[in-house]
């Protein structure tokens, strides 16, 4: 751990303007990104007393190694910087929501000359119009499904709309009503976006009109003996009176708002928020978020992080007139002209304190401390069993500190073919999937082919660590001759260059942080092969284990009796957590590779014959070996084949041994 007074910038160098900072590590990752009304005061308050911080704080300004800052103009500015770094970099110290999943939309492609109405889900895009967010895509289909009865807008995938239209006859839901047809012609592009428009009016809130209306050719109908058009008309106000009472009317005068409650305790905050359109419920979301960053140290604070979080992404359709919370955040006013901008019209962010909108709050509280109540009786998010399991590993291991970076590392193949192997990373107890690595295993020059586990393995961690060892000391050369006498505290703009991160393109080095667990599957040989990579590279700070699988043994380098785990460890369940977890990761990769190798030939890899020229050949000549006795002068009777690119296939073929694979135009196994 460092001391923070070690990369303390000068009070006189930091500015006191609002902007945006970054804490790296010694390894130059982005560890906490934060941003100020006043850089100075805020940057002062880490280095004062270490003992005085709040926990995490005081970790997070001991793991760190530098301090950077970028000066903006304003305090929404600064709130936009910060996000798009938070998203970018991911920093460990900053709040994580989990749960924050892609929620689904009900989405209307207006853009399209002929408008669909489907489920959506990820980033908006433009001509779309969405409704939700729903909890579920099942609601969304329920909705559509009653909705379709009177507002018969197409459903149905490009595809099946092209071939529609080709052979004339519409798909199921046009023959049952539920789709105007525009495929085949029934109704105009005009008639059909008519028909879209209204049921976009109609999820947005404007639905007594379309009730009236009905109700009112209904009533006509009947008056004029024509029963069956009112027996229909009947039906679909039904439908509509149905889909209306699945999202019961909470506030009136058609009120757009999102409304957020928390319910939190000493470590943990759960947070729900209801999504109201045209005064009805149309979708809930809900996060629980660890209460000992200084993310969240403080609700002000927290809300402020979630607006972020829930907007950042949205499109202005996705950023209501009102947002209610239970505490306003922070820099309140930056956060409403940023929703504004947003939105590109005025958003409020306030407190309800009485009436319907109170009672909603209330309401949205009770999920909250459900949601918390839930959350706190599972084992997976419990940050307690997380800490445990790190500081069980360190004692049962003998560590110096605990292993907050792990490696694990798994071989698949079958038979020695297709050899393949993973490597995967948790940091603070968690998957950090980013940093999943996979490699293909070609064999040692030294040891031969590796067909074998240990063989491969030890490939393996040559090239992880070997990269590793490079990059570190061309980074040490690098920082040697350009920036002999760079300090810590530097402000972004200057020259130097953290360890770990690319130069060129601003991004962390792959393989360039080394981790202080490596886990591989495997008992004492499989353990002992690894560490005789570490010794020959001269790395001896990095702790080995194996796990083995029969009786789930925690094996050391060099020891002859493994260290047993409690069935019951936190530590023990995290290794099986990693030591699965890179399984399937080879596996899935593994199992890619032999499909890919099951459909290759002889034709693969020449130079200028693409996937459309080989089809062509096959297509002539039926199969690898005949075209292996052809000449020249027949190969270039293929179309697209000329005179060099004939010679180049028949010197190839003639000078390689038969390949199996599979006949892409026929499906025959060729020889």
């Amino acid at each position: 751990m460092a001391d923070p007074s070690s990369y303390r910038p000068r009070p006189g160098e930091i500015p006191v303007d609002p902007g945006v900072y970054r804490f790296r590590d010694k390894e130059g990752r982005v560890i906490y990104v934060g941003k100020a009304k006043s850089l100075r005061s805020r940057l002062s308050s880490y280095f004062q007393d270490v003992g005085a911080l709040h926990p995490r704080t005081r970790r997070m300004v001991t793991t760190g190694a530098s301090v950077e800052w970028t000066v903006v103009k304003t305090e929404v500015e600064a709130l936009q910087l910060e996000y798009s770094w938070i998203k970018e970099f991911d920093p460990r110290f900053n709040v994580r929501y989990r749960d924050d999943k892609s929620y689904p939309y009900l989405a209307v492609t207006m853009g399209e000359e002929f408008p669909r109405a489907q489920v959506m889900r990820g980033a908006k895009r433009k001509g779309t119009r969405y409704f939700g967010p729903y909890g579920h895509a099942w609601a969304i289909r329920e909705t559509l499904d009653l909705l379709l009865k009177v507002f018969p807008v197409r459903t149905c995938s490009s595809g099946v709309f092209k071939r529609a239209a080709q052979v004339g006859r519409p798909c199921l839901l046009g023959y049952i009503d539920k789709c105007s047809a525009p495929c085949v012609g029934r109704v105009t592009p005009e008639e059909h976006r008519e028909i879209a428009e209204e049921f976009c009016e109609f999820m947005a809130g404007s639905t007594t009109r379309f009730v009236r209306r009905v109700e009112r050719e209904m009533q006509a109908a009947s008056s004029a003996l024509e029963f069956e058009r009112a027996a229909v008309l009947r039906d679909n106000l039904g439908a509509m009176t149905k889909a209306l009472e699945k999202s019961a009317v909470v506030l009136g005068d058609a009120t757009d708002a999102d409304v957020f409650a928390v319910s939190d305790d000493e470590l943990e905050a759960a947070v729900q928020v209801f999504h109201v359109r045209g005064g009805r419920i149309r979708g809930q979301r809900g996060w629980v978020v660890e209460r000992e960053s200084e993310d969240v140290a403080s609700l002000p604070l927290l809300m402020e992080r979630l607006l972020q979080q829930v907007y950042g992404g949205e499109s202005s359709e996705g950023v209501p007139r009102e947002v209610l919370v239970p505490v306003l955040p922070e820099d309140a006013e930056a956060v409403e002209q940023w929703l504004s901008e947003l939105r590109g019209a005025r958003v409020e962010v306030r407190v309800p304190q009485r009436g319907d909108k109170r009672q909603l709050m209330e309401t949205v509280r009770r999920n909250a401390d459900q949601a918390l109540a839930r959350h706190k009786v599972t084992r997976a998010g419990d940050l307690t069993a997380r800490s445990q399991a790190l500081q069980e590993l360190q004692d049962a291991l003998e560590l110096d500190e605990a292993p907050l970076r792990i490696e694990c590392y798994d071989v698949s193949h079958v038979q020695g073919t297709n050899v393949v192997a993973s490597m995967v990373v948790f940091e603070d107890g968690l998957p950090r999937k980013g940093e999943y690595r996979r490699f293909i295993v070609r064999g040692d020059e030294a040891a031969g082919p590796a067909v074998d586990d240990t063989a491969a393995m030890r490939e393996v961690l040559l090239r992880r660590f070997r990269r590793h060892l490079a990059q570190a000391e061309a980074q040490g050369e690098t920082a040697t001759e350009e920036a002999p006498t760079a300090t810590a505290g530097a402000p972004a703009d200057l020259p130097d260059t953290p360890a770990g991160i690319d130069p060129e393109t601003g991004r962390p080095r792959r393989f360039a942080y080394a981790p202080q667990l490596v886990v591989v599957d495997g008992g004492l040989p499989q353990v002992n092969a690894a560490q005789r990579v570490l010794d020959e590279l001269g790395i001896d700070d990095v702790a080995l284990v194996g796990l083995a699988k029969r009786l789930e043994e925690v094996w050391i380098p060099h020891q002859d009796f493994p260290v047993i785990l409690p069935r019951s460890s936190e530590g023990l369940y995290l290794l099986q957590r990693l030591r699965d977890e890179a399984h399937r990761f080879a596996i899935t990769f593994h199992r890619q590779r032999r499909s890919k190798a099951m459909t290759t030939s002889a034709l693969d890899g020449i130079p200028g014959l693409g996937e459309a020229r080989k089809k062509a050949l096959l297509r002539t000549f039926g199969s690898v070996k005949r075209l292996r006795g052809a000449t020249v002068e027949e190969l270039q009777e293929v179309q697209g084949i000329g005179p060099a690119l004939a010679e180049v296939v028949h010197a190839r073929l003639a000078g390689e041994q038969a390949e199996p694979g599979v006949n892409l135009t026929t499906g025959e196994v060729l020889s």
